[in-house]
C-alpha cells in the first residue's frame, strides 16, 4: 500500500509535464498526494473497519475536496446517489492496492477487488483492471516470480503484456482507461529491477503519470518486499495525520514492511 501511495506523490509532478525518460527527481517541494492516494486511504479504512465503499469513498472526498478528482467521480461524491455510472476509467485500479495485500487467496481478492470497483466502476474493463491489479499485488507479495504473474495477468484478463516499454513509450499518450493504463503499468513493473527502477519506468511513460506509478508502486512493494527508506520518509512527510494513521495501522495490521 505504501508504495502505491509513493507512486502517486512522487508522480504528482509529472501527470501534466510528462517525462520521456526515467532521469528525474523523484521528490520536489511540490510533490503531493492526489485523489490515488486519498481513495486507496479509502479503500483500507473500509477493510480495517468495515462499511460500505460508497459510503467510505463519499466521506473522503468530503474530507479531501481538492484531491483532484475524475469529473465523473466528483459528481457522484457530491450527488446523493448511491449509484455507480459504469465507468472504466483507471480509478478503481488506482485505489485497489490494498486489497491485494489484505486477503489471502486469490478468489477472494478478486471478489474483494470487485466490491471496491463496481460501486462506482461497473464497467466490465473498470472491474477488470481493479481485479488486474489486485491480483497482480496478491501474487507478488506470495511468492510468485514475474513469468508467473505475467502469464497470470495475460490469460485471465487477456491483457497484452507483450511490448516492451521501449515499444510503448514513443507513442503512448495520456490515457484515462483501465485498458489503457493498467498494462502498461503491470510492464513497467515486470522490466524492473527494484522498487525505485519500477516507479522511473512508469513515469517513464508519459500518460497519467501517477496513476500509472501509482499501480505500478503497488505491485513492485508487494514483490520487492519493502519501500525504500528514504521514499517511505519522504512519503510520510506528506501524508497528513488521518492518511498517515490509517496508512500505518493497515500496514502494521497486515504484516507489511
Amino acid at each position: 500500500m505504501l508504495g502505491a501511495i509513493a507512486g502517486d506523490i512522487i508522480g504528482s509532478i509529472y501527470e501534466f509535464n510528462n517525462c520521456k525518460t526515467k532521469y528525474f527527481p523523484l521528490f520536489t517541494p511540490t510533490s503531493c498526494f492526489t485523489d490515488d492516494t486519498v481513495l486507496t486511504v479509502a479503500v483500507a479504512h473500509n477493510i480495517l473497519n468495515g462499511g460500505g465503499y460508497v459510503d467510505r469513498f463519499k466521506q473522503y472526498h468530503h474530507r479531501y475536496p481538492a484531491g483532484g478528482y475524475g469529473f465523473r467521480f466528483h459528481h457522484w461524491a457530491v450527488s446523493e446517489s448511491t449509484e455507480p455510472y459504469n465507468s472504466w476509467g483507471n480509478g478503481s485500479a488506482m485505489r485497489v492496492s490494498p486489497v491485494g495485500f489484505a486477503f489471502n487467496n486469490l478468489e477472494s481478492v478478486l471478489e474483494e477487488a470487485k466490491r471496491s470497483a463496481e460501486v462506482t466502476h461497473n464497467h466490465p474493463e473498470g472491474i477488470k483492471g481493479a481485479q488486474a491489479t489486485a491480483a497482480a499485488i496478491f501474487l507478488a507479495r506470495t511468492g510468485h516470480s514475474k513469468s508467473e504473474i505475467k502469464s497470470y495477468i495475460q490469460h485471465k484478463f487477456s491483457y497484452d503484456l507483450t511490448p516492451t516499454l521501449d515499444e510503448i513509450r514513443p507513442t503512448y499518450q495520456f490515457n484515462e482507461s483501465c485498458q489503457g493504463t493498467v498494462p502498461q503499468a503491470i510492464t513497467a513493473f515486470l522490466e524492473s529491477n527494484d522498487y525505485e527502477d519500477a516507479i522511473r519506468n512508469a513515469i517513464s511513460l508519459g500518460g497519467d503519470s501517477d496513476t500509472l506509478a501509482c499501480i505500478t508502486g503497488g505491485i513492485a512493494h508487494a514483490f520487492y518486499g519493502k519501500v525504500p527508506d528514504k521514499i517511505a520518509e519522504e512519503v510520510s512527510s506528506r501524508l497528513d495525520e488521518p492518511l498517515y494513521k490509517v496508512t500505518v495501522s493497515f500496514m502494521q495490521k497486515y504484516g507489511i514492511s
